[in-house]
């Protein structure tokens, strides 16, 4: 008996056999050239012996197609093509994003980021920034959140990072402390978000984090972004992490000086 692979068929001859494959265009093709066959395992002797299976294997950035993942994977390693891959280090990730973190870490970056009071080096703006906000640096510890936010507003008349204050404005030095009233018997509760801590000094960091503050920054992606951020930290995080298109990682790092060095001197900023 005679079988045709794509429907099940039988016959009692070839001839049979062949006038169902003409009827019904069941033959097997060859992948590249133009023979067809009777049979699906005749299609693949016959690629086999000649290299005629069409490659399937594609490159996971360019356009290249293989025929197997050896030569897939050999282009790849040569060019640097894997997807979320790092060729410098030899390390795959699992999204572009972590992809991005790790080629602006401080292993490709280094620490070119210097704070303009106590030159102490950082890998990006946002971690020089933090620095200043939270007091850290111990040639201004008079600067804090609240005072860099007075800062940038008068160095920013037009609202390009800043939003008006619907509130009473941060208070420089201000420190909340909770009561043996935020214990529920169990925990430590914030009365704002009502989370649960372990400790008072747990709740305490919670508190003086700025969680629960106005958002006073903004995206100066306007148009097609306008996220909303509680410190200027954050707003250049959101930079460099690229997410709205803005502008390059590189970009934001010169952005940050300029807007420090108008904060300093109390220009009006003008550099976004």
């Amino acid at each position: 008996m005679y079988e045709c692979d794509y429907c099940d068929v039988e016959f009692s001859d070839r001839d049979e056999l062949d006038e169902h494959l003409d009827d019904y265009d069941h033959w097997a093709e060859c992948e590249t050239c133009d023979r067809e066959f009777r049979s699906i395992r005749a299609s693949h002797q016959h690629m086999d012996a000649l290299g005629h299976w069409k490659p399937r294997i594609p490159c996971e950035t360019c356009d290249k197609v293989f025929l197997s993942q050896a030569a897939a994977d050999q282009h790849m390693n040569a060019l640097g093509h894997y997807r979320n891959y790092c060729k410098d280090c030899d390390r795959h990730f699992d999204n572009e994003n972590n992809l991005r973190m790790h080629r602006n870490s401080k292993i490709h970056r280094g620490t070119n980021v210097l704070c303009p009071f106590c030159k102490t080096a950082f890998v990006t703006a946002s971690g020089l920034v933090h620095h200043i906000e939270s007091g850290a640096c111990p040639q201004t510890p008079v600067l804090d959140r609240a005072t860099i936010l007075r800062m940038v507003q008068q160095s920013d008349p037009h609202g390009i990072i800043t939003n008006k204050a619907i509130e009473a404005p941060e208070q420089t030095g201000v420190q909340y402390q909770a009561t043996s009233r935020a214990y529920n018997g169990t925990y430590w509760e914030c009365y704002i978000c009502h989370k649960f801590f372990n400790t008072s000094q747990a709740l305490n960091q919670h508190l003086n984090s700025p969680v629960h503050r106005q958002k006073m920054y903004h995206c100066p992606n306007k148009r097609s972004c306008g996220k909303e951020f509680v410190t200027l930290a954050a707003l250049f995080n959101h930079l460099e992490s690229e997410s709205c298109g803005l502008m390059r990682f590189e970009r934001v790092q010169n952005i940050q000086q300029g807007v420090i060095d108008a904060v300093i001197n109390r220009r009006v900023i003008t550099n976004f």
